[in-house]
């Protein structure tokens, strides 16, 4: 029987904790049984919700805080106040002791990212984190990063995340040369500014053996698939993700709207009631949750801080997989094996939200 995956939680994290984080992992428990939790938080509070689920209650250990990061803290704060006592930094600290694989939180953003750099620190050659999620697209799914950790990159940054992502898209899609593109505003070599035209050249130049280097994808190359990996920095890239989500809420306001204004749409959509329900679950934003903090010397997955109790689960199950297929090694490995060519990027300023 393969060994279990042993996930962190920090149950106190999010807008309302413990009521979303402990059934959203009970959720991920009935699709991983081989999975065992450790959770960080207040005792009393966590004890209540486990009692309504009595196999995450089998499959889990309380530790207890009764300290939290705010979601209105900023990084430097949490790093004074919670350092060592917060269920996050609990959370994190337990994958730095190889107590745990993988550490899930739906807190602060950017207490998260500062904590996590701080205690497990980032892989030789890396030098600035970044999120990465899954994004839905009428191909099939991509691998999106930065989507918010670091402001600002340089060429060379870039190019590592170019490395990471496509490692990443390696676990997730069991693909053996995932393609890559860098987002920019044309598709023409000429096109945006110094460090992505550079990044570009740097990434055909090295020709890697586990990425494929498609050149520049515009921003509906991203819906549209055209690549398995899409890279830009965090600024860009939380604004894109951003603008899609709010879309797709859009959209299916539109079409509740559209669906309830008269007697015969109401019976259209009687008949056409199973496509509109794969549509929304296409659309829902809660089944691509689940930011991977990669270029960290260990395994760190963010959630949205407002998702449910099923976004939640997404979440969970994306720091499951990253375990499972070992996304650690394959990082490693791309980076020992191309990392003379990678450069280590200069501070940037991080996100603080």
């Amino acid at each position: 029987m393969p060994q279990k995956v042993r996930i962190a939680l920090d149950a106190m994290g999010g807008d309302i904790g413990a009521s979303v984080v402990i059934p959203g992992a009970a959720i991920s428990l009935s699709r991983h049984p081989d999975t065992e939790f450790l959770l960080f938080g207040d005792r009393a509070v966590i004890d209540v919700h486990l009692a309504k689920h009595p196999a995450m209650k089998a499959a889990s250990r309380v530790i207890h805080t009764n300290v939290a990061v705010s979601m209105n803290d900023k990084p430097s704060q949490a790093l004074r106040r919670g350092r060592k006592t917060s269920s996050m930094w609990l959370a994190i600290d337990a994958v730095k002791k190889g107590e745990a694989d993988v550490a899930v939180s739906a807190g602060n953003t950017g207490a998260l990212m500062a904590m996590a750099r701080f205690c497990l620190r980032m892989l030789p050659g890396i030098d600035s984190p970044a999120i990465a999620g899954v994004w839905p697209t009428v191909r099939s799914d991509s691998v999106v990063l930065d989507l918010g950790a670091t402001i600002g990159a340089d060429a060379e940054h870039l190019t590592a995340l170019a490395v990471m992502g496509s490692a990443m898209a390696r676990v997730l899609f069991d693909l053996e040369r995932p393609t890559v593109g860098l987002l920019n505003i044309g598709v023409e070599e000429v096109k945006g500014g110094e460090q992505i035209r550079k990044a570009a050249e740097m990434l055909r130049a090295m020709d890697l053996p586990n990425l494929d280097f498609i050149g520049f994808v515009e921003g509906d190359g991203i819906g549209k698939g055209a690549a398995d990996v899409i890279v830009t920095e965090g600024f860009s890239g939380n604004i894109a993700l951003k603008t899609a989500e709010g879309t797709a809420r859009q959209i299916s306001e539109y079409l509740r709207s559209a669906m309830a204004r008269s007697w015969r749409s109401r019976i259209g959509y009687l008949f056409a009631r199973q496509a509109f329900k794969s549509l929304r679950d296409k659309m829902d934003p809660g089944k691509s949750n689940g930011g991977v903090l990669l270029g960290l010397n260990g395994i760190v997955v963010k959630s949205h801080g407002g998702t449910d109790a099923d976004g939640f689960a997404y979440a969970v199950d994306v720091g499951y997989e990253m375990v499972r297929y070992d996304l650690l090694t394959k990082i490693n490995q791309m980076l020992n094996r191309d990392g003379s060519a990678l450069v280590t990027a200069p501070a940037a300023q991080e996100a603080v939200s």
